[in-house]
């Protein structure tokens, strides 16, 4: 399965360039599966809800299903977190999945960056960061450098790095 990765500091717009990505590489008449990693507790669905009754009495697995969409909710209860390999393997295959956070894995990426908060470069201890789309200029030790609004190059390069 091809992935991209796109990683950034909080609030260097990572989540609007993957949404942009997305759109832009569909529009092409690919296919496109994400994968987010939260650092905090997150939950999809509510106190009160069946399904949240069903978690809440201790069910591992709990599956939601409509004619719309079916969302499948893991509870890991003490186990660790698991390695993005496992959690790419229970995707339907697709022609991109991109991944959104995982800095630390070894897939190829993108940096968002933006200059305001004045956050190191990702890119300067990380290999894997292969171009990055900023808000402004920026030293990139020789990797493509990108506006972060700049949609369509971005794309152009992903496919380009992934063979498609």
């Amino acid at each position: 399965m091809r992935v991209y990765g796109v990683v950034g500091w909080k609030n260097a717009g990572k989540t609007g360039l993957m949404e942009r990505l997305v759109k832009e590489i569909r529009g092409r008449g690919f296919t496109v599966s994400t994968v987010k990693h939260a650092h905090h507790s997150f939950d999809v669905d509510h106190p009160g809800k069946d399904s949240h009754r069903h978690r809440a009495a201790g069910a591992t697995e709990v599956m939601l299903a409509s004619r719309n969409r079916w969302a499948l909710m893991r509870e890991l209860r003490g186990e660790d977190e698991p390695p993005l390999d496992s959690l790419l393997k229970r995707l339907s295959p697709v022609d991109l999945v991109l991944i959104e956070g995982y800095k630390r894995d070894r897939h190829p990426k993108v940096e968002a960056f933006r200059m305001e908060p004045g956050n190191p470069l990702i890119a300067d201890g990380d290999p894997t960061v292969r171009a990055i789309a900023a808000d402004g200029p920026v030293d990139s030790g020789g990797r493509p450098v990108f506006e972060l609004d700049d949609t369509a190059s971005v794309a152009d390069f992903i496919l380009r790095e992934v063979g498609l």
